[in-house]
């Protein structure tokens, strides 16, 4: 659904969430991948514990490396790819968020970008804008939430800091990874992380469709029909 009138600086996010939709697509499919190297990868170091690792260090385990680096890298691509598009259609969502509800906006526009790039900050700021974003984007905003509730904002979120948590203690674990039972362990961190990841991509392709179709629908109306 497209915007069906000018509305002061309201510009549509549709054609953008359908990129993100499709990067994070492939973020999954990277997952997916990633989850098949590491089984590949557990099932190669037997269930031996306490091995040394060079008693693996044959051209199985060598394929079970490069399989683990190419899933990394698969894995690098696109998350990057699918970032970079997701700022760009978040920023736009803020945008129009500020014509919706200018007064129910805590941040400037920039903080939509700004925010992912702080440290330590970005674990909570660009939630808050995606906060101040979905209650713009609501019917009424100042009033009570019908059908609209942000559960799903609050879901993917915690999928998304989870991910990220985990998947560097999974970095380590196999960096560091001296044996059999020291690599099964690493392996297992690494489906569980691409599991998690898997559930926080779906979450937030449900985000994107869904705030996108409630800004589309309100565009329609134009942004002050809502009385405060």
């Amino acid at each position: 659904m497209g915007y069906s009138r000018p509305t002061s600086a309201l510009r549509s996010p549709v054609g953008l969430s359908y990129a993100v939709v499709a990067l994070l697509s492939c973020v999954i499919v990277a997952d997916l991948f990633s989850v098949f190297a590491s089984v590949n990868l557990r099932g190669v170091v037997g269930p031996l514990p306490g091995d040394r690792f060079q008693v693996f260090a044959d051209e199985d385990l060598e394929r079970a490396d490069v399989l683990i680096a190419a899933a990394g890298v698969a894995q690098s691509i696109g998350l990057l790819a699918a970032a970079v598009v997701f700022v760009i259609w978040f920023h736009r969502v803020r945008i129009n968020a500020g014509e919706f509800a200018p007064d129910l906006q805590s941040r400037g526009p920039g903080w939509a970008i700004g925010g992912w790039f702080i440290p330590i900050g970005n674990l909570w700021i660009p939630r808050g804008v995606a906060g101040d974003i979905w209650r713009a984007s609501r019917q009424d905003p100042y009033g009570r939430s019908k059908g609209e509730s942000q559960a799903v904002l609050n879901a993917w979120w915690t999928a998304w800091i989870i991910s990220m948590l985990i998947d560097r203690v999974a970095d380590r674990q196999y960096d560091d990874a001296k044996t059999a039972e020291a690599l099964r362990t690493a392996a297992n961190a690494f489906i569980g992380t691409d599991l998690v990841d898997i559930v926080a991509a779906l979450l937030a392709i449900l985000v994107v469709r869904r705030l996108t179709r409630m800004q589309s629908v309100k565009a329609v109306r134009g942004p002050r029909e809502v009385a405060v």
